[in-house]
């Protein structure tokens, strides 16, 4: 028998493996720690590098990043006309770009050819930490400009002003600059509650009716274009609460790419002499004053009317030649009985119904206005010729909320563009008796269906107006050559809502389309005709053919000559 016996074990054997795998991994947490220490090395030194080397973050990066965006600014009836959106900005690091640079300048300048490829090559040699390659850009663009694969290149989002109506309403909205602050229109206007944090994202409405205000644009801008005018203006008023349902101001332009300082608003920044709208004027003060106390009261225009060296006659093809009663002065709009009209009112109540009106100073609004051209001394020809529109220049607001108070009732709103609450209407202040608004509101209606404004009917909307024709100012005299005609009604005028305003600047006659002549009856009677009949339902008013102003009390005082209903008007 074999008896196989075992060596004897080593003692230190087991002690001396366990040392081993403990230093093992004492060595490879002094790796990992080491490895760990360098990482955060580098972070910090890219923090430091970034510290002291990089440009300082810029009022806009802070406002887009830290900021709630601007407030929107919408219609009346909560349709967009200033938004504040997301936008995509080109951005890129010159120091860090990689590969050929003159390459990649030419890239560029075929992708966004705002600027040269030697513009984009300059840029990319200049070694700067950072420069803006394109603001706003769309998301086609920034795809391409990704797929160059230039890891130099940044994408940025930031906040952004958008006008989604484009040159719509342009004048009143106005525009933002690069800081994010508005500096034109109502964009200045609401700056502070647009930019209150504690208001950011808060729509503001405005008094305008974007549909409205489309209709009214159009219209302008097609008589603009036909009759080859110098400019337009179109304003229209609620009548009992002052707010502007629509203003338009042609020339316009587009506040998403403001190319230089806007053109101005003619509503309210230009001043203009608006003949024979002034006639309506003078004969609601002389009634209002008891000046004149029958409609039937006659006044002397067989001959032009001669004053020191000077004489005012009726426009040629117009005259009457025969004495004329009130309502058949405006029907036929004679300067003759208008000024005889005035110079019996005198120059004192004269003044002070151009003064109730706001003549003498600038318009109630919260847009810049213009002040108006008030006569310096208010002689015996002066108080005549006022009272037919020439001698005193004022904006077509100015008119617009003094013949809101023609019909309303005599009640002089100031005019807004802000949306009103229904709850708290304005109470304005009284400048004529209702008596005397009353017997406007016949007279102008009169007009429109026997008179100079019988193009600006639109059938069922009851439209009441005045024409007028001034030769336009120019050279501390008058260009016989232009004029400027504007038509101011309101409608309907048997319950007074809406007053509207349309002036064409140096209009010409175009035959091809059936404008003959250059006066207001012509050119921009029709314009109101067609806005109203675009815009009248849409507001609230009911065309009835069968519903109008009862007027026969003053009919009969309007004599009905062989040809009277043949005259073409103006």
């Amino acid at each position: 028998m074999i008896v196989v016996v075992a060596p004897p074990a080593r003692k230190g054997r087991t002690g001396d493996a366990r040392q081993a795998l403990v230093a093992t991994a004492q060595i490879r947490l002094m790796i990992l720690s080491i490895l760990f220490g360098f990482g955060m090395l580098l972070v910090v030194g890219k923090l430091a590098f970034l510290a002291i080397w990089a440009e300082p973050a810029t009022a806009r990066d802070i406002a887009t990043t830290l900021v709630p965006p601007r407030g929107d600014i919408t219609d009346r009836r909560g349709a967009p006309l200033a938004r504040s959106i997301d936008a995509w900005t080109i951005a890129i690091h010159p120091n860090q770009v990689i590969g050929d640079k003159a390459e990649l300048a030419k890239k560029l300048a075929e992708l966004i050819p705002d600027q040269s490829a030697e513009r984009y090559y300059a840029i990319l040699k200049s070694g700067s930490g950072f420069a803006f390659l394109k603001r706003n850009a769309m998301p086609e663009l920034v795809s391409q400009v990704n797929a160059l694969g230039q890891p130099a290149i940044e994408f940025q989002r930031e906040n952004d002003r958008l006008y989604p109506q484009s040159t719509l309403a342009a004048h009143v909205l106005g525009y933002i600059d690069s800081t994010g602050h508005g500096r034109y229109g109502m964009e200045q206007v609401l700056d502070g509650q647009l930019m209150d944090p504690n208001r950011r994202g808060e729509p503001v409405a405005l008094s305008l009716d974007l549909r409205v205000q489309a209709a009214l644009e159009n219209e302008l801008g097609t008589a603009m274009t036909q009759l080859q005018a110098r400019g337009a203006a179109g304003v229209i008023l609620d009548v009992q609460t002052g707010e502007v349902i629509a203003m338009t101001s042609l020339p316009s332009f587009n506040p998403n790419a403001i190319g230089g300082p806007p053109p101005r608003n003619n509503v309210t920044q230009s001043v203009y002499e608006l003949g024979s709208t002034f006639k309506p004027i003078a004969v609601a003060a002389a009634i209002d004053t008891g000046t004149i106390t029958s409609m039937s009261r006659r006044f002397d225009a067989t001959v032009p009317l001669q004053v020191g060296r000077f004489k005012i006659h009726d426009d040629p093809g117009d005259e009457q030649f025969r004495w004329l009663n009130i309502p058949e002065t405006l029907i036929y709009s004679s300067n003759i009985a208008t000024a005889r009209i005035a110079d019996e009112l005198g120059a004192e109540k004269m003044q002070e119904m151009f003064r109730r009106l706001g003549f003498d100073k600038k318009p109630e609004i919260e847009l810049g206005a213009a002040r108006p051209l008030w006569p310096a001394s208010w002689g015996r020809l002066t108080v005549m010729t006022t009272a037919y529109g020439h001698g005193i220049a004022v904006t077509p607001l100015h008119l617009a909320t003094a013949y809101a108070a023609l019909v309303n009732g005599g009640i002089l709103h100031a005019a807004t563009l802000r949306k009103v609450d229904p709850a708290h209407p304005p109470e304005g202040r009284r400048v004529l008796k209702p008596e005397t608004s009353a017997r406007m509101r016949q007279l102008l209606r009169l007009i429109v269906l026997k008179g100079t404004g019988r193009k600006g009917e639109a059938i069922g909307y009851r439209v009441a107006g005045k024409t007028g024709t001034a030769e336009a100012a120019a050279g501390g005299g008058y260009d016989k050559s232009r004029n400027v005609s504007t038509f101011a009604a309101a409608f309907p005028i048997d319950a007074p809502r809406y007053v509207m305003i349309a002036m064409l600047d140096s209009p010409k006659s175009n035959p091809s389309i059936g404008v003959y002549r250059t006066t207001a009856a012509w050119t921009v009677a029709p314009v109101v005709a067609r806005v109203v009949s675009r815009t009248g339902s849409l507001l609230g008013v009911v065309p009835d053919a069968n519903r109008d102003i009862d007027e026969r009390e003053l009919l009969p005082l309007i004599w009905a000559g062989p040809d009277a209903d043949k005259k073409d008007p103006e």
